[in-house]
Formats: C-alpha cells, sequence, structure tokens
C-alpha cells in the first residue's frame, strides 16, 4: 500500500495523490510531500524511486532489497537513513525482533519504506493528518517525529525484558528447571541483540543532531539531541539488564550446585549408615535359618541372631545421633 500525505503552501492536504503526480509536487519547494511505501512490491516501488524521485541506485537496493543496521547517508540533495523499530516477542522463546524503517529526507520531501507495519509510523501519520504543526515544521520535523515515535517503543520493550527478569529469578529461588536456564540464554540474546541496534542507532541521532545536513534546519538539531540523550539512557539500561541476566546465570548455577551438594550429601549419609552393616553381615554370613554345619549352632542360635538384630539396628541409629551432634546434617 503507498500512502501519500500532501500539504500545499495555502493549508489543504490531499491524501489522493497518484504516483503519476508525484513528479510535479515534487517542484512544489513550498510544499510538503510525504510518501509511505508500506509493504509494497519491489516491482512498485523501484520505478517511483528510481525515476520519479531520481534517489541513487545503491540508495534503493539498499532500502529495497538488503538489510541494514541503522545508518544514515549523506546524498548532496537528500539524506538515507536506517532506523530500526523493536518488538519483543515472548511468546516465540523472549525474541527481540526488529523492523527496518527506510527514510529518504529531502527540502520538501519524506519518503519511507518498511516491509511490515510499524506502530510508531501509524502514530505520527495519525497525528499529521489531526494537527497541522507537524505538517508545518517540514520534513525535517516529520523526521524528529518519527525517530522520537520509534524511540519511545524502545522503553516498553526494555520494561518487558526487565520484567522478564524478575519472574525468572523468582523461578531460581523456587524450583530451577532446563526450561529456565533455556529462557535466561534467550533473554541474554535478546539484550545482546538490543544493544547492537541501539548502539548504530545512538549514533545516527548523534551524526542528525550536531553534523550539518542540509536538510535539516539548525533550528531542529535541537530536537534530534533530545532523542539522542534517550538513546543514551536506554543504552545504559541495556547495559544494567545485561549485568542482570548475567548475575540471574550465576545464581542460577548456584542454586544448582547447592542443590547437588545437598543431594550428594544425603546419599553419602546414606552410604556410610549402610557401611557398617555390610561389614555385619558380610562377616558372619547371616547363616542363622540354615546352618551348613552342626559345629556352628551355637552362633546360628536365637540368641545370637537377637544380638546381631540389635548390632545392626543400633549401629545406624548411633552413627546417625553421631553426625547429627558434628554438625554434618
Amino acid at each position: 500500500m503507498i500512502r501519500v500525505l500532501y500539504c500545499l503552501p495555502d493549508g489543504t492536504v490531499r491524501y489522493d495523490l497518484k504516483p503519476e503526480e508525484f513528479g510535479a509536487a515534487l517542484q512544489n519547494e513550498q510544499g510538503l510531500l510525504w510518501v509511505d511505501f508500506d509493504n509494497t512490491s519491489i516491482e512498485v516501488d523501484e520505478p517511483i524511486l528510481l525515476n520519479t524521485f531520481r534517489f541513487h541506485p545503491l540508495a534503493v537496493d539498499d532500502a529495497l532489497r538488503e538489510s541494514h543496521v541503522p545508518k544514515v547517508d549523506d546524498w548532496e540533495s537528500y539524506v538515507y537513513i536506517v532506523l530500526h523499530s523493536v518488538v519483543f516477542d515472548q511468546q516465540a522463546g523472549d525474541q527481540v525482533n526488529t523492523l527496518e524503517l527506510d527514510v529518504f529526507l529531502g527540502h520538501n520531501f519524506i519518503v519511507t519504506h518498511h516491509d511490515a507495519s510499524i506502530a510508531a509510523i501509524e502514530r505520527v501519520w495519525t497525528a499529521s493528518q489531526r494537527d497541522e504543526r507537524h505538517r508545518k515544521g517540514g520534513p525535517d520535523h516529520l523526521l524528529y517525529k518519527l525517530t522520537d515515535e520509534i524511540v519511545t517503543d524502545y522503553m516498553p520493550v526494555v520494561e518487558e525484558m526487565d520484567d522478564a527478569i524478575d519472574s525468572i529469578e523468582n523461578q531460581i529461588f523456587s524450583r530451577p528447571t532446563p526450561a529456565t536456564l533455556e529462557r535466561l540464554f534467550g533473554l541474554k540474546r535478546a539484550v545482546a541483540r538490543l544493544r547492537r541496534i541501539l548502539g548504530p542507532q545512538r549514533e545516527v541521532l548523534n551524526k542528525l543532531a550536531r553534523d550539518d545536513y542540509a536538510m535539516i534546519d539548525a533550528r531542529d538539531r535541537v530536537y534530534f539531541r533530545d532523542v539522542y540523550d534517550h538513546l543514551v539512557r536506554l543504552h545504559d539500561i541495556t547495559e544494567s539488564l545485561r549485568d542482570l541476566v548475567g548475575g540471574a546465570l550465576d545464581t542460577y548455577l548456584s542454586v544448582i550446585n547447592n542443590r547437588m551438594n545437598d543431594v550428594m550429601k544425603t546419599l553419602t549419609i546414606i552410604t556410610t549408615l549402610f557401611m557398617p552393616l555390610a561389614f555385619v553381615t558380610g562377616f558372619f554370613g547371616m547363616n542363622f535359618f540354615q546352618p551348613t554345619t552342626a559345629a556352628l549352632d551355637p552362633w546360628t542360635s536365637l540368641p545370637v541372631f537377637a544380638i546381631a538384630l540389635a548390632i545392626i539396628l543400633l549401629i545406624p541409629a548411633g552413627m546417625y545421633f553421631w553426625m547429627r551432634r558434628r554438625g554434618w546434617m
């Protein structure tokens, strides 16, 4: 779907502009043209971007066919920007999915291209239709609103990841399972992916806020600096999340080791209690009921059987209380 928002100098807004009319709209330096390519085919997009907007083939190829980390390229008459929106999918194993947004920014136009629906774009599009202040600010102000909304969507993702880490920590202390460890590693990968996106995106906003681009008014750079500050704080928060995940992993291993030690301790106690019994039964053979020779009759009598049985019962009990007194249990 191709959406168009064309604001004329007199304040009139058109949404029905056809691709054949884009060229004439670009000739109007006082107008504002926003074209949004939402999940459209390459066969439809490529002729418009190459022939109507006259973007460089390399920039068009980057936008239509390749996936990039966030970046900004200055092509003199326009700026090509790659931004990433993020979505945290807990149902798919705590994955951080990125949605790429390609932006072409000119003096009187902004072109956005994305293969999936992005909530930030929908909010800015709706706000631009309702409030003319967004349109009067020019295409660079629309770019600011897009970056601001995209960065705003990062915070709920960070909060969901923080809640997931808290939930895992509770599971670790209550009943850790292999599934808990699997989810820990999933969160670790999610935090690492988020950091790999935040770093380059922070540099993109830093360039937009400090470098001299002809398409961005010097008075609007302060807005990009504000978004850059938000990204810096988010990057610091993700560092804390990484430390939390690492701490949770260490805690999991410690709890598992402690439980294993308790199991080994119990098994050792059982072995220790039955070790003297094995010696007694092995030494005497326990031939009470079917003696092999008459010479052993005194050793297989009922009193001897009672004494042996008492020894078998008393030795484990005595060792148990002795180990309790020594503090080994």
